[in-house]
């Protein structure tokens, strides 16, 4: 299974959010540039993290994004599973497929997505930055204080 791009940026979204100070604002211009990605991409993770109320967005002066739950809150395969449109097996009745009748591919595939997903499942954004060299890098990347 590949992630689309969208949900790979928006799963480093978050961690850079969560090892903010609470209270601490990100610019968007600051993420885009840590990790080399189109700042108009970027707006358009960051809106979508917001409509899913995983991050609260602050406009004008003063503004920027935060986390709007607490790390420990945030389960990633819940993450996955709503920005990822793709998490079905194939659609074998689509292709026609002459194996259809006897055909058991698309149940094991649907198992195997169950367990990626299941997995995932078992971990929260918290679960990602705990391990202190983990924050102690994302921190380092992203130019937040100590």
């Amino acid at each position: 299974m590949q992630l689309t791009r969208q949900t790979d940026y928006s799963l480093r979204v978050l961690m850079y959010l969560a090892v903010l100070e609470e209270g601490q604002l990100a610019q968007l211009g600051d993420i885009a540039s840590d990790h080399g990605i189109s700042r108009n991409h970027l707006v358009k993770v960051v809106h979508r993290l917001g409509q899913l109320g995983y991050i609260v967005t602050r406009r004008g002066k003063g503004g920027g994004i935060r986390l709007a739950l607490a790390a420990e809150e945030i389960n990633i395969g819940e993450v996955v599973s709503r920005l990822e449109s793709t998490l079905t097996s194939i659609d074998c009745s689509a292709l026609a497929c002459k194996l259809l009748p006897a055909c058991h591919l698309n149940r094991l595939l649907a198992q195997a997505m169950q367990a990626y997903v299941e997995t995932l499942a078992g971990h929260t954004l918290a679960d990602l930055v705990a391990q202190p060299n983990t924050r102690e890098l994302l921190k380092a990347i992203h130019g937040v204080s100590q």
